[in-house]
């Protein structure tokens, strides 16, 4: 470990003590919030990632139950059911998994999902036995002769090297069975996470992809030593971006995979809460948060279940806290709460709910998502998704201002999470959306809370009631939300597109 990495990791490590003590460290819960907002908010997060919703798995009957609970909660705030069956909008979902996988080369064997995964596709042959290429970055001019072959690809982010894209295009092109692309520890806004939960691939009933025979896997780098010679010094030069040559391995990797595909049905929760103002009706503001979860995964630390706390029950639940907050109170706007399902299996949901509105889309004037936030640390700076693109982003910079938060755009944009979470269907469709990220001072202690986060939090069961909270953090962002949905539903002119935005629809 570098010291950059080491000093990171111990001020983390500080961070976590000093805010959770003794109780984290015996599984105990860590001490809760003190003002009564914060604490009615907590307890229903609770109920939402609690181990009796099982991570809430897009289909499954654990979360079902969690949309029912969402619907009552709704119900009982006073808004009117908006979906196509009461409060819930089914949706179909296609899901292909790899329910056993193995790889064997000689004496040495890969562990599914620990060493290795693969991307399932329809087309997918049971077995596979190939002779391994490694050849560096994989672009087209290094790939040579790899008919036939498994070519292993370094997974660089780095700009002037190959992208996924090109790598795939031209290992395919070349005529390889299949690759493996190596998961780049010298990624490090965004490290590899080992191991995976599972491997599966999802899609709306009836769009999952043609068959496709090409084999797409995922390497630990701490593994390709074993496959290919002295992997561990192609592993630190592909980190750092250095040229990397062409090795082939002198045994063949024998492959096997068994798949099952199946359609499940999971719900959207969709309410209104009906505005004041008639001259407003057609300005609706969606508020949208992911109720799903990953359900049951490859265990760590002995944990299977990935209760899915702050990813992304709390901010369901904040939506329902704001709910029930207004006591049946319209805002001048009408407001629309939708608890989408199959986020985490590709935004499933918003894009079922965009493409099958319960509510017009010309009559909708922003959306405002609620996923990717972390109050682990001081809430002093907050990134804020296509900030500048339309109004919405300065009625943000208004209520942050107010609070002493900085607002910023996104530093690293080479994560694509303006990409990755709900309120992207809401622009692709043309509406004015943002979502938010805790934010930090390069360097600070906060910096080094996110990073440990995003290392044993992110899509981990350590994501569940027993981690560390800053409860001022919460209760900030909290009141931040609840001031900044009060502001655009209320105030005369709707959010609208700039005209230099990049994000804005096409005429």
């Amino acid at each position: 470990m570098n010291r950059s990495l080491a000093k990171q990791a111990f001020v983390a490590a500080s961070f976590l003590a000093a805010t959770s003590g003794p109780a984290l460290a015996q599984g105990k819960p860590p001490a809760g919030p003190q003002d009564a907002d914060t604490r009615a908010w907590w307890a229903f997060t609770g109920e939402l990632s609690g181990d009796a919703m099982q991570g809430r798995d897009t289909g499954s009957a654990a979360y079902e139950r969690s949309a029912a609970l969402v619907a009552n909660r709704l119900k009982a705030a006073g808004l009117k059911p908006l979906g196509t069956n009461g409060w819930l909008q089914p949706v179909g979902v296609d899901e292909l998994a790899v329910t056993k996988a193995s790889a064997r080369m000689g004496r040495t064997s890969l562990r599914f999902l620990a060493d290795f995964t693969v991307s399932p596709r329809r087309g997918m042959p049971a077995q596979i036995v190939a002779p391994l290429a490694y050849r560096g970055y994989c672009g087209a001019e290094e790939l040579g002769d790899v008919a036939g072959r498994l070519v292993i690809c370094h997974g660089t982010r780095k700009s002037g090297l190959t992208t996924p894209a090109a790598r795939e295009a031209a290992v395919r092109k070349a005529g390889a069975t299949g690759m493996f692309e190596v998961a780049d520890p010298g990624f490090t806004i965004e490290p590899p996470r080992w191991p995976f939960a599972y491997a599966r691939s999802f899609a709306l009933a009836g769009q999952l992809p043609a068959a496709d025979s090409f084999v797409k896997l995922t390497l630990r780098a701490e593994v390709l030593g074993s496959l290919i010679p002295g992997g561990a010094k192609l592993v630190a030069a592909g980190a750092a971006g250095r040229p990397l040559p062409s090795r082939d391995a002198k045994l063949p990797l024998e492959l096997t995979f068994a798949t099952a595909e199946r359609r499940v049905t999971s719900s959207n929760v969709v309410g209104v809460l009906p505005g004041t103002d008639p001259a407003l009706a057609d300005q609706a503001i969606v508020l949208t948060a992911h109720l799903d979860g990953y359900g049951h995964g490859y265990p760590v630390k002995g944990d299977d279940l990935y209760n899915g706390t702050l990813d992304d029950a709390a901010y369901v639940a904040l939506i329902v806290r704001l709910m029930e907050r207004q006591k049946g109170k319209g805002f001048a706007r009408p407001v629309i709460a939708l608890l989408v399902t199959g986020e985490e299996k590709g935004l499933l949901g918003s894009k079922y709910w965009v493409t099958n509105p319960t509510w017009p889309l010309p009559r909708i004037a922003a959306n405002i998502n609620l996923d990717q936030l972390r109050p682990i640390f001081p809430l002093r700076r907050l990134t804020v998704h296509a900030r500048t693109d339309s109004t919405l982003g300065d009625d943000v910079e208004a209520v942050a201002r107010s609070m002493g938060i900085v607002t910023q755009d996104d530093p690293e944009p080479e994560r694509s999470l303006l990409r990755r979470t709900d309120h992207w269907n809401f622009i692709l469709a043309g509406i004015p959306a943002t979502n938010f990220v805790f934010g930090y001072e390069p360097g600070s202690p906060s910096e080094a809370v996110y990073r440990q986060w995003y290392r044993t939090g992110y899509h981990r069961p350590q994501d569940n009631m027993t981690q560390a909270i800053d409860w001022q953090a919460a209760a900030d962002f909290n009141r931040f939300f609840y001031t900044l949905v009060e502001r655009v539903a209320n105030q005369p002119k709707a959010p609208a597109w700039k005209p230099g935005s990049s994000l804005r629809p096409k005429p």
